[in-house]
């Protein structure tokens, strides 16, 4: 039997719902992943990549694949067995990057932190002397903090600095060349509006001539990617794989009417609409999780009142408004709640909505 299509207003910690042109980029004629067309799509698309990342950097791509696999790529072509890796930790992506990180052979130092803290880059940067890497999540989507990647920059010494911006990227300011980030991995379904299914990547030329020779993944090898995209130029390309297409012309159309809007004003909306939600889950006496001063504009955490059940709360979300939240993760499973504002869901508009909603499902399940 096929699954009957139902529209959902996914205001959770990701996927979102997409732009109207990405989800119509969908739909355009295939080409083929070695077609001159295709080629200058492709190059457009990485050329707004470095324009949300901030940057100049030539290896600026997008991954095929979702931003786990990122991370991978991130950590797989720049440790060597026995690196000293330093990874702030303050949620669940700290966390994976660390299993990651050891996986490759690291010599993993962590720097922890209160769960719904920002990292202190102080802290991260004198735990050790002389790491290889130093890595952080920008945006931590477990605990919906935002960490201050510029200090970290201004301190990584000759460290390369790793950063996880997944939930940052096309909605939170992010300027990886000011701040010092020489390796960078997002995915593509939060604030850039557009389907799981992307990586985008970027590596500064300092990273890339210390990566890994021969790293232990050959579809993750950026040295043979750069032949395909992001360090080759022109029409003649090196084959590597067979590139998603249509997530490519969907990413680029995304990246078209985000840069169209404008990048500061993307962000201006983001924070109203955080705004927005969150004076008025306060007005309702809700309790925020997240510290004050740190709170990621594109994912607010509630604390869930006394009471009251989440999983409940969410179904009836589910089933009355076809909207979804998040749980929490971990130990906080039950007792937070994450609301994504990503993307076209970003505005006063929809937190208003979320607010209604979300007030009648407390009252009905209670």
């Amino acid at each position: 039997m096929q699954t009957p299509i139902t529209t959902r207003s996914l205001f959770g910690p990701g996927p979102t719902n997409p732009y109207t042109e990405a989800t119509v980029a969908l739909g355009y004629p295939l080409l083929g992943h070695l077609d001159p067309l295709f080629i200058e799509r492709i190059d457009h698309t990485c050329d707004g990549l470095r324009k949300v990342w901030g940057t100049q950097n030539a290896r600026t791509l997008p991954l095929s694949a979702t931003g786990s696999a990122g991370m991978e790529a991130a950590f797989v072509n720049m440790v060597e067995p026995g690196d000293v890796v330093v990874i702030a930790v303050n949620g669940l992506f700290g966390e994976r990057m660390c299993d990651v990180a050891a996986r490759c052979g690291a010599d993993v130092v962590r720097v922890d932190h209160e769960y719904g803290q920002p990292i202190d880059p102080q802290r991260v940067a004198e735990a050790h002397p002389s790491p290889a890497i130093i890595a952080v999540v920008h945006a931590e989507t477990s605990t919906g903090v935002l960490s201050d990647i510029a200090a970290l920059g201004q301190l990584k010494g000759d460290a390369l600095l790793l950063v996880d911006a997944v939930t940052s990227i096309g909605g939170v300011e992010l300027r990886a060349d000011d701040w010092g980030i020489d390796i960078g991995y997002a995915g593509t379904q939060k604030c850039l509006g557009v389907a799981p299914g992307l990586a985008p990547f970027t590596v500064s030329d300092r990273a890339f001539e210390r990566r890994v020779e021969n790293p232990r993944s050959w579809y993750l090898d950026l040295g043979m990617l750069g032949g395909y995209v992001g360090a080759a130029s022109g029409a003649k390309r090196t084959y590597h794989h067979t590139a998603p297409v249509a997530m490519i012309a969907s990413l680029e159309a995304a990246l078209d009417r985000i840069l169209g809007e404008g990048l500061e004003n993307v962000w201006a909306r983001h924070s109203a609409a955080a705004a927005a939600l969150r004076s008025g889950l306060q007005e309702r006496g809700f309790e925020l999780f997240a510290a004050e001063g740190a709170r990621l504009p594109s994912l607010t955490t509630v604390c869930v009142p006394d009471g009251v059940d989440s999983a409940a709360v969410r179904g009836y979300l589910l089933e009355k408004y076809s909207m979804e939240i998040g749980a929490g993760v971990g130990k906080y499973a039950d007792t937070v709640w994450r609301i994504g504002l990503m993307g076209p869901n970003a505005t006063v508009g929809t937190a208003e909505y979320i607010l209604m909603a979300l007030q009648d499902a407390v009252t009905a399940t209670r």
